[in-house]
């Protein structure tokens, strides 16, 4: 977009060839430079408007700074190739702060005053499930980023879309390996609001379906500091802790539950969001050992591939504890990449269906549902496709272990394995548009 001097660096001769092979998978392809792409777009018929829905401050500002990182590279690259359609991209960002009210009346301020035509959402379970009825009652694609699977299930509508996991998809991914191998008795303690309570009802269920038992469910109000009441209602005879918090809680799980011997009694097992953002070398030790369930390897040698470590070039990470260069901060890995990908499948489907206005969405809403994506710089976590039914994202998901602070994949769970143990249970394709 503004960063003028990127977009040359990324065209520049030295990198075609790779961009070339790359930009294959989703996007179409084409080495246009700047002089051609500015020609380009005063041809069209003025810019493609795509909203950005972040946590840029609250508590998920640590996540929030990545979505933003990811789209706004994202569209620099597009833009770089000649837009979508021809068309200039612009992105329009407006902050959630972390918080379902704020964000529903950010979301109307983003599609009304704004003019945003499509939105790539929020990670915030509460402000996405807040958001839909809105982005639906104003007929505006919306894909959530964050993972209850509300969003594309019981309160999903024919505009909500998510190219990632939910809680439903990692349940299925993790928890039948975590029974074989870790143990059958479950203890699940979660922050207590959407995301929390929609892990924990998935996870139950596949835990009961497979012959386990749930020992105890344990809610943890968003603001406690203090989890020792919490863990010290762990029953004895717990085989497997399931931890899902995000942020300073999660610290606090991992710090408190190490401090009482929690994973001297029991297997400690968790979703990436517990640990995103968070290096585990901070935390002293706290998390050697966690089972960690990962939807895009924090280490790259895991997949390791040139649109993976080109994504990384481009954001600025390492590719093995993925910080950031020149700063301390670790990047939201297994969910940021939505905000890269969504603005990439946006194109596929916007140019696939010959979508020019408004008027034009139910073509486009058409051409994502069922969509593929090849694995690429435009889809770096991996082959994927974007389900017909319920507009959820099927990816491969990898189960890893904190070993010396880094991760380390135990067992791959391919997209294809994924989807046997994951049935349609929303058709949204039917609704109206």
């Amino acid at each position: 977009m503004k960063k003028i001097k990127s977009n040359i660096d990324i065209v520049n001769p030295g990198r075609r060839t790779l961009m070339d092979y790359a930009l294959k998978g989703g996007v179409a392809a084409g080495l246009a430079n700047m002089t051609i792409v500015s020609n380009l777009f005063a041809q069209s018929a003025g810019p493609i408007i795509i909203g950005h829905h972040a946590e840029l401050t609250g508590g998920f500002s640590s996540w929030g700074y990545w979505h933003d990182k990811c789209a706004r590279k994202a569209v620099e690259i597009i833009n770089a190739q000649g837009g979508i359609a021809n068309r200039k991209v612009e992105l329009v960002t407006e902050d959630t702060e972390s918080n379902p009210a704020t964000g529903a009346r950010k979301l109307r301020n983003l599609i009304q005053r704004m003019n945003a035509e499509f939105v790539t959402g929020s990670v915030h379970s509460g402000v996405m499930l807040a958001s839909i009825p809105i982005a639906t009652e104003l007929k505006i694609p919306y894909f959530s980023t964050g993972e209850a699977t509300e969003a594309t299930g019981s309160k999903g509508t024919r505009y909500s879309f998510r190219t990632g996991s939910d809680t439903y998809s990692l349940a299925a991914a993790g928890v039948p390996w975590a029974m074989e191998n870790l143990g059958k008795k479950w203890c699940v303690v979660y922050a207590d609001y959407a995301w929390g309570q929609s892990h924990f009802a998935e996870a139950k269920a596949v835990v009961e379906r497979m012959g386990g038992t749930i020992t105890k469910g344990i809610p943890v109000p968003l603001d406690a500091k203090d989890l020792v009441p919490y863990l010290t209602q762990i029953p004895p005879d717990t085989d497997v802790v399931f931890s899902i918090f995000f942020g300073p809680l999660a610290v606090a799980y991992f710090t408190q539950a190490k401090s009482m011997g929690v994973d001297k009694r029991a297997k400690l097992y968790s979703i990436s969001g517990t640990i995103e953002a968070i290096d585990p070398d901070a935390l002293s030790g706290a998390a050697e050992g966690v089972y960690i369930l990962e939807n895009f390897p924090r280490n790259t040698k895991y997949k390791d591939d040139a649109p993976h470590k080109e994504f990384n070039r481009i954001l600025e990470i390492d590719d093995v504890y993925a910080r950031e260069k020149n700063s301390n901060r670790v990047m939201a890995k297994s969910h940021c990449w939505q905000a890269w990908e969504n603005i990439f499948a946006l194109k596929a489907a916007i140019e696939a269906s010959g979508y020019k206005s408004r008027k034009d969405m139910p073509g486009a809403i058409q051409a994502l549902e069922g969509l593929q994506m090849k694995n690429s710089l435009g889809h770096p976590e991996g082959d994927k496709i974007l389900r017909k039914e319920d507009h959820s994202g099927i990816t491969d998901h990898y189960i890893s272990r904190i070993e010396g602070g880094k991760f380390e994949v135990k067992k791959k769970v391919s997209k294809e394995d994924l989807a046997k143990n994951l049935p349609v249970r929303f058709n949204l394709s039917t609704q109206p548009t």
